[in-house]
């Protein structure tokens, strides 16, 4: 998606050159050593993979092009079409100030959480890896450089017989055996049969021993070849998360994942504070202002942003050293292709608090063909040396998943 700029020289386009370098734009002087490179286009397509990746390529008169990705999402693509103006003609070096800038030029159109901060934060990580490339170092060393060398990788798995335990503990098992993952995440909002009423969020006592029996059926095949999380999706009561909680505290659970609705926070403290069953939570808030109250009021064991929702990479830092000053730790949500992924890879490097990145496209049997390079290896991922992210789109595998009525990117 791309559009002519003709009218940012127009005095009475909406959005002119001199509005842009005024105020906080006013960025101008000369930086020598190669640094003094401006934007000249922001362009995306999705990608239909497990989800409509949304991905995000921001080109400079340098020729030096830096590629990211947003959560996916209606309205991204618009959004981002939007907001191209805003960092046309800037130097891409600029990371904090033009996001920073977006925030507040999109304020009136809700950059305080939802698509438009996940449409900045597509920016936001194609700018480390334009940063990282203009200035030849890997994006962990623009966050203030890495804490370890490869990502611990949690696999989000899936059966056809979600509902079944011993369907679940077998692909666990196979997982673990056959893919060489030692991390794992399974859904516990799941049909059992014995349901009266699924909207009063309510878990009558059979539903809740039907959940323990996965839990138990997971834990106990993999024992300690691997940690196991299991996810709610926002699902139930503030009543039926606690019993829930409290039912499974027996087993070897990693954590429990958006047990309540994401909307009240006071719901969320009690439910954590209820048991000692670790709780996850995070994905469906936005920036650091939301994700700290959870943190602050000790309302998460373990917090899971998701990267490139949330707000972006150094947005997902500051997440990280606010859990930090409450020994909190990050596992951060991952929906995304291999582009987003290995940022949130290089994000979890640089901090002291990480645990892990969520993979969630195992049974996408072309994931990984989207960039050239290798990213996941025996449930891990190396941290690349390679300037900026370190991967590189392959152009054949986008145009052939590309999302019907899209177009690939224009490369001149």
């Amino acid at each position: 998606m791309s559009r002519n700029y003709d009218s940012l020289h127009d005095p009475n386009a909406e959005y002119t050159m001199r509005e842009l370098s005024s105020g906080t734009m006013g960025v101008t002087a000369k930086r020598g050593g190669g640094r003094d490179v401006e934007i000249t286009d922001v362009q995306c397509t999705m990608v239909d993979g497990n989800f409509p990746w949304t991905l995000v390529r921001v080109y400079t008169d340098a020729g030096i092009v830096g590629t990211g990705e947003a959560y996916w999402g209606a309205g991204v693509p618009e959004l981002i079409e939007r907001m191209t103006p805003f960092l046309v003609g800037e130097n891409p070096l600029d990371i904090d100030r033009l996001y920073e800038h977006l925030i507040q030029k999109m304020s009136g159109e809700g950059s305080v959480e939802g698509v438009t901060v996940t449409a900045i934060s597509g920016i936001e990580v194609a700018l480390h890896d334009l940063a990282g490339k203009i200035l030849e170092v890997p994006a962990y060393q623009l966050l203030g450089g890495k804490y370890r060398d490869e990502m611990r990788v949690y696999c989000d798995c899936h059966t056809e017989a979600e509902a079944d335990p011993e369907a679940c503990a077998d692909e666990a098992e196979r997982v673990v055996d056959e893919l060489g993952y030692d991390a794992l995440k399974f859904d516990l909002d799941v049909p059992s049969g014995l349901e009266k009423d699924r909207a009063n969020r309510h878990l009558r006592p059979g539903e809740i021993r039907h959940k323990v029996e996965i839990v138990e059926a997971v834990t106990e095949r993999v024992k300690d070849e691997a940690d196991v999380a299991f996810d709610c999706h926002w699902t139930f009561s503030g009543g039926s998360a606690k019993r829930l909680a409290d039912a499974i505290e027996e087993y070897d659970v990693w954590w429990l994942e958006d047990p309540v609705p994401p909307e009240n926070l006071e719901v969320q403290e009690e439910v954590t504070k209820s048991t000692v069953t670790p709780i996850a939570v995070g994905e469906n808030r936005y920036r650091v202002t939301e994700e700290r109250r959870l943190i602050e009021n000790q309302a998460v064991d373990i917090v899971a942003p998701d990267m490139p929702k949330v707000g972006g990479m150094r947005e997902t830092r500051k997440i990280a050293d606010v859990a930090n000053q409450y020994y909190v730790l990050v596992a951060m949500h991952n929906v995304s292709s291999p582009v987003a992924t290995m940022a949130s890879a290089h994000v979890g490097a640089a901090i002291p608090n990480s645990l892990a990145v969520e993979y969630h496209s195992y049974e996408l049997g072309w994931w990984e063909d989207l960039v050239e390079e290798d990213v996941i290896e025996d449930g891990y991922i190396t941290i690349p040396e390679e300037p900026g992210i370190g991967v590189t789109l392959d152009m054949d595998t986008v145009e052939e998943h590309m999302v019907d009525g899209e177009t690939l990117f224009d490369e001149a």
